[in-house]
């Protein structure tokens, strides 16, 4: 509980910090422009519900993301990665490594996971698999392809299976869509 605390705290101040990049503190005159006093923090608050969020872009295919907020009596705090493996010709493959700490006045738990989502021309597919830290370990996939059929029709098939501890859960659906 202290290692994830500790670690939504160093998110929060490393968000807070003005970043400057290392060739800018060698010219004399750099506080002088105004570009590059200080990067725009991506800190959002929801007027609803309170909750902050906070995502920063690493790269072109990479992002950070956390959110801090409560319910009820329950504070919690999300953070994770997600990044974009590849999207071209073969489809889009993103994939997502997450944790997540719960306070409340029933305790508290702390969750691991990671994602996978596929999406191409005519399929979509998905992994999620997570834990709770000594807890139960969850298991989710889903799949799905559609193919037309000419013009105004198509095949649809889809797929899941979910898994929570022992208990398990599976279903397909088939379907022909055709539009007059």
């Amino acid at each position: 509980m202290k290692t994830v605390c500790a670690f939504v705290c160093l998110l929060v101040a490393v968000a807070a910090q003005e970043f400057i990049h290392p060739e800018e503190l060698e010219a004399l005159s750099w506080y002088q422009s105004p570009e590059h006093l200080r990067y725009r923090r991506q800190l959002k608050a929801d007027p609803k519900t309170g909750d902050v969020t906070y995502t920063h872009k690493t790269s072109d295919s990479g992002q950070l993301f956390g959110t801090l907020g409560s319910r009820g009596d329950a504070a919690f705090g999300k953070a994770g990665y997600k990044q974009n493996i590849f999207d071209d010709n073969r489809g889009k493959l993103d994939a997502t490594g997450y944790g997540s700490h719960v306070i409340s006045p029933y305790g508290s738990s702390n969750h691991l996971g990671g994602r996978v989502d596929y999406t191409g021309d005519h399929t979509k597919a998905s992994l999620d698999v997570s834990k709770q830290l000594h807890g139960m370990t969850s298991l989710e996939a889903a799949a799905g392809a559609r193919w037309p059929i000419g013009k105004n029709g198509d095949i649809s098939l889809e797929g899941t299976y979910n898994r929570m501890g022992p208990f398990q859960d599976y279903g397909a659906r088939a379907g022909l869509n055709y539009r007059f």
